[in-house]
């Protein structure tokens, strides 16, 4: 945060805002923000409008003119309700530009943290991104709508400001000051000055006071969605904490994290609660403020009521308009931490997406047929050698197995084959056509089973007699029934069944290339036994490599790669 808050804020909101306003949907952004300009401006033209109707109003009733009163009424009726017509369709249009706004940005973010497995990049090495799920959902929420109020408030109380600028100098005259024998000095628009100065006094206490609360509002956001985070976490893993009987555990875990949120949030309490003396004693003392500063002059020139009235209200209307940045600054401190936790947001993207358009030094290329890997080095995200110097190769359709003590690299050789982990160098070469890669954990997505059938493919015009099959196949028939059922299967599936349903999709994408991480870790050996013969009597005869710890499974492999001993080697006949 400490860099951020040194950034130039506006120019990190315009990086953040520009791309949608020259964007496919820039005229329709533009013509909804020049409706709600258009409103916002006709409001402070009734607003001005109903300052002299104050003069008026008022004259009428120290004059007892009763027509007058009444037609004072009736323009009263007319501007009010021109003022509510305009109000109400000044929010209409904005909030329709705002969810617009929102979608166009959620619909880009999503894709950039989607893109080139940006998501799974985020969170590796130490200066990971926290909570990029909170920053697309909430942060994009508050971006625009913050932005539209702020930015229109501040056109709109400039705007109102400079008209009664003009109103109050006219109104308040001249305001002579005795010097004693030196005679007096003449102040012209003395209103005007006063409310000037009583505004920029407020504005700097309030920037003083309000400063620590851009911090502490950032903060808050990150903490509120560490909470929540957890919270997630525990109803994803239910049935492992309660084999463990963890809820004592998960209970420290939640009220550590909340306790930062309370903390936080206590903070902002006592500074809001300080800010809060500050802004609402400005506030009460400015509704009699004027009426002090203009009691000179009505009690010696004998002013109409209505002057009066309409004097003080010009004051009050301008030093409301000057003060936009003491009444709205608890929204600029919110809206300077969505700015910032975006900013940095978007810059760890741009980062990681500008450094894949680099040549990437372990060099993935997808040619010919099987798999080969050249003088491969592994590192750690800390930079610290994992392993050096790896060297295989898998002809077209044949299997090998990676073997090693745990904490040898062997899930992490797979990564950097697949693409995903950037730290190392060397050489990979990966037959054309799909490869299809089965980490240990097998992922299961929301919505009916036929769908985490077919993940990471639509399935679209995959005939229902075919998912039966697989299922059948990989002895998961007992489901078919509940194809299009829309239920919670990462919890309600085994281990074991989740890792059945993975070898299902292979049968249904049928890959060229195939990548096993313990994929059949959570099988009984009977179970893991009947996969493989499986893979192995593919008709399109895929090439196989395989990471696991069972012996068992050295009779599937047509050749074993021990990370503990250097080189591959053929698996022994009849082992």
């Amino acid at each position: 945060m400490a860099q951020t808050t040194r950034r130039n804020i506006l120019r990190e909101a315009w990086r953040i805002a520009r791309p949608y306003w020259f964007s496919e949907e820039r005229w329709a952004a533009r013509g909804l923000l020049a409706a709600v300009v258009a409103l916002s401006l006709a409001q402070v033209w009734i607003n001005v409008r109903l300052n002299s109707w104050r003069n008026d109003f008022y004259n009428t009733l120290q004059n007892y003119d009763e027509s007058g009163f009444f037609y004072q009424l009736g323009l009263f009726t007319v501007l009010a309700g021109a003022f509510v017509l305009m109000a109400v369709y000044q929010t209409y249009l904005q909030q329709m530009l705002q969810i617009r706004w929102r979608r166009w940005m959620t619909d880009v973010y999503l894709h950039e943290w989607l893109r080139d497995q940006t998501y799974y990049r985020l969170q590796l090495g130490s200066d990971h991104t926290d909570n990029p799920d909170q920053r697309i959902s909430e942060d994009l929420s508050q971006f625009p709508e913050k932005t539209l109020n702020l930015s229109l408030g501040l056109l709109t109380n400039v705007i109102s400001a400079i008209s009664f600028s003009f109103i109050l100098w006219d109104l308040s005259g001249a305001l002579a000051i005795p010097l004693g024998a030196s005679g007096a000095i003449s102040v012209p628009g003395y209103m005007f000055w006063a409310a000037l100065i009583y505004t920029v006094i407020g504005t700097w206490l309030t920037i003083r006071l309000g400063r620590p609360l851009v911090a502490l509002n950032f903060d808050q956001q990150r903490f509120e969605a560490d909470l929540r985070f957890s919270l997630v976490r525990l109803r994803e893993n239910t049935e492992s904490v309660a084999f463990y009987r963890g809820e004592a555990r998960e209970f420290d875990i939640f009220w550590r994290r909340f306790g930062r949120v309370f903390t936080n949030f206590w903070g902002i309490m006592l500074r809001q609660r300080l800010l809060g003396w500050y802004v609402n004693g400005y506030n009460q003392a400015a509704v009699i403020f004027p009426y002090i500063i203009v009691a000179p002059r009505y009690f010696g020139e004998r002013l109409h009521l209505g002057v009066i009235q309409q004097t003080a209200d010009a004051f009050i209307q301008l030093q409301g308009s000057l003060a936009y940045i003491i009444n709205a600054y608890t929204d600029i401190a919110n809206w300077q931490a969505v700015v910032s936790r975006l900013a940095t947001f978007r810059d760890r993207v741009e980062e990681i997406q500008s450094g894949l358009q680099a040549p990437q030094p372990i060099a993935i290329e997808h040619r010919d047929a099987g798999v080969a890997v050249a003088d491969l080095a592994l590192d750690l995200p800390d930079g610290r050698p994992l392993r050096e110097h790896v060297d295989f190769t898998v002809p077209a359709g044949q299997s090998m197995l990676i073997m090693g003590p745990t904490g040898t690299g062997k899930s992490t050789l797979l990564r950097a084959i697949a693409g995903i982990w950037p730290f190392g160098r060397g050489k990979v070469r990966i037959g054309e056509g799909r490869a299809f890669f089965l980490p240990q954990k097998a992922y299961i997505p929301l919505g009916t089973l036929r769908h985490a059938l077919l993940y990471p493919d639509d399935g679209a015009g995959v005939p229902r007699e075919r998912l039966v099959a697989v299922l059948e196949r990989v002895g998961l028939g007992h489901l078919a029934g509940e194809l299009d059922t829309d239920d919670l299967w990462a919890q309600r599936l085994s281990g074991g069944e989740q890792q059945r349903l993975a070898f299902a999709r292979i049968l249904l994408a049928e890959p060229q290339t195939i990548f096993l991480d313990e994929a059949t870790a959570a099988l009984d050996e009977g179970g893991e036994a009947m996969l493989y013969r499986i893979l192995r009597e593919l008709p399109w005869r895929p090439t196989i490599v395989s990471v696991g710890h069972r012996s068992t499974l050295r009779q599937f492999h047509d050749r074993i790669l021990d990370l503990a001993r250097a080189g591959a080697v053929p698996a022994p006949a009849g082992d």
